[in-house]
């Protein structure tokens, strides 16, 4: 069994307050496809969507970035086709609260993983050089095996977005798959 795990695929990071713009809005067909499989198949599926409260001042992203993902907002909502496909099958996702780049970090995730006996983590979501890196890397130092969906993550920097690609194959030893792979995969 694997874990699919969906990172912060919001209503704020791709079109709203904080927004990857158009490089997020085009994985919708795609981040949705995936989900798709991935539940169809019965693996374990987290969405990993960052909270922060509204004002404040102890949070170190309070210093670097404006608000966004603030609790009760609709900015919070998952993205397109994804808040669609939850709303349908939310028995079957895990919806993980978290309030640091690592979907590790203070969270519930290890124990989740391991409680299953998952020792793989396939990656999908924004931003590739920031939650998406950071939780590869916290995954990598637990001992996870690690896939990332080239074509199913985007960031604000394609230049960041490119380092990341690399450092996932190159630094974690991660799988780094397309999309049609991965839905490919679930059909046999």
């Amino acid at each position: 069994m694997k874990a699919l795990i969906v990172i912060d695929y919001t209503k704020d990071f791709v079109d709203g307050s904080l927004p990857v713009g158009q490089p997020a809005i085009d994985l919708d067909d795609r981040i949705a496809a995936i989900t798709q499989a991935y539940v169809e198949q019965g693996d374990f599926v987290v969405m990993a969507v960052d909270l922060h409260e509204e004002s404040d001042p102890y949070h170190p992203e309070s210093k670097l970035f404006p608000p966004h993902n603030i609790r009760g907002t609709e900015g919070r909502h998952l993205y397109g086709k994804l808040q669609t496909l939850y709303e349908q099958q939310s028995a079957s996702i895990y919806w993980l609260d978290k309030t640091r780049y690592s979907a590790f970090a203070g969270t519930d995730l290890e124990l989740r993983l391991r409680e299953r006996g998952i020792l793989q983590v396939h990656l999908i979501g924004v931003c590739t050089d920031i939650c998406v890196l950071h939780t590869a890397v916290d995954a990598y130092n637990k001992g996870f095996a690690i896939t990332v969906y080239k074509d199913a993550v985007a960031s604000f920097n394609q230049a960041g977005h490119d380092w990341a690609l690399g450092h996932f194959e190159e630094s974690l030893g991660a799988a780094v798959w397309s999309a049609q792979d991965t839905i490919l995969l679930h059909k046999k």
